[in-house]
């Protein structure tokens, strides 16, 4: 094992010490989550919703959404980048092998980056399509903890984007880009 990495890992200062840029505008994040195998998918909404507001984005400011399953998120996220209300969407979900894994979890990649560049709002994908599944403790365990994990890691690039974007568009309207 590398003792670098183990050292950063052991340092590295609590979450409730760790300072990120902060916004020059609101920003508000809807989260649309499959409601099909919530117990393992829940974790990814409980881990993006504390390190969102981590990164500055109230709580407030982040509103749920359920779908009954994976291939009913891209016309949530649709209708909901719409409305222009929110700067960021995460879609969450897990496509279990059924026959159609792989057309539904490609279907609904496809249809989140379609939204995506069509409205420019950005659409952030938790949705996993695990090889094997079994409908056990073991199994849902183990999600959930990919899950809660997936949750932190989607909220650090939703947060990296929001201030990317919100950068950008600001030497676009200076006629800097």
């Amino acid at each position: 094992m590398n003792d670098s990495v183990t050292d950063t890992a052991e340092t590295a200062p609590p979450l409730a010490e760790r300072s990120y840029p902060r916004f020059a505008k609101p920003q508000r994040v809807a989260f649309v989550q499959s409601s099909w195998h919530r117990d393992a998918v829940g974790a990814c909404w409980e881990s993006f919703l504390r390190e969102i507001v981590a990164r500055g984005i109230a709580d407030q400011q982040v509103d749920l959404f359920e779908v009954p399953g994976s291939f009913e998120i891209p016309l949530h996220v649709q209708l909901l980048a719409k409305t222009r209300r929110y700067t960021a969407i995460v879609a969450a979900g897990l496509v279990v092998d059924d026959g159609l894994t792989g057309f539904v979890a490609q279907t609904v990649i496809q249809a989140l980056m379609e939204v995506q560049l069509k409205t420019e709002v950005p659409v952030f994908s938790a949705v996993a399509t695990p090889q094997s599944f079994e409908r056990g403790e073991a199994d849902t365990e183990r999600f959930r903890q990919h899950f809660a994990a997936k949750g932190a890691d989607v909220a650090h690039a939703c947060a990296d984007t929001l201030l990317s974007l919100e950068r950008l568009r600001g030497q676009v309207a200076a006629g800097i880009v």
